[in-house]
């Protein structure tokens, strides 16, 4: 097993005989995966596609998906709504600007992305609404109201 530098060698950037990564790697196969939250309920997405983070919440009247999407095109996002489902789909396109041996760090994804949401109650597609300002992709959805009752009126002949 490798052993882990330093912070003072971390900080200063000395050359390392051993693979920082590798010891990271392992640590990492080791844990435990962490435990997802009993109201958190994500569907698995494919394999090679990013997956886009969200913040669902909501309240007696809807439900809130919020995303970041910073340096997508409005047009460039694929949102499909079921009663119980969200997909958020799109790609952000890279412009090219720099070849890949002059950064110094690359860490903004840039590609395809997905995120499939099984909501926690059922909501009226037709009423949803989607807005993105600043990069921030905003989604409500109106649920339904399962009490609400009506009165129907028997027509004679």
């Amino acid at each position: 097993m490798a052993k882990k530098p330093s912070f003072f060698d971390r900080l200063t950037g000395a050359n390392f005989e051993n693979d920082f990564d590798s010891f990271e790697e392992e640590a990492q196969s080791k844990r435990a995966p962490a435990p997802v939250a009993a109201a958190q309920h994500i569907a698995s997405e494919e394999p090679g596609i990013a997956q886009l983070t969200v913040d669902v919440y909501q309240n007696n009247d809807e439900i809130v998906i919020r995303a970041l999407v910073a340096g997508v095109r409005p047009e460039d996002l694929d949102i499909a709504i079921t009663r119980d489902m969200v997909t958020i789909s799109g790609k952000r396109v890279d412009q090219k600007e720099v070849s890949e041996d002059g950064y110094v760090y690359q860490e903004l994804y840039w590609g395809s992305f997905a995120r499939t949401i099984v909501l926690p109650a059922e909501i009226d597609v037709d009423m949803a609404e989607a807005a993105e300002k600043h990069g921030l992709l905003s989604i409500k959805l109106p649920k339904i109201n399962k009490d609400r009752q009506t009165k129907l009126k028997v027509r004679g002949n």
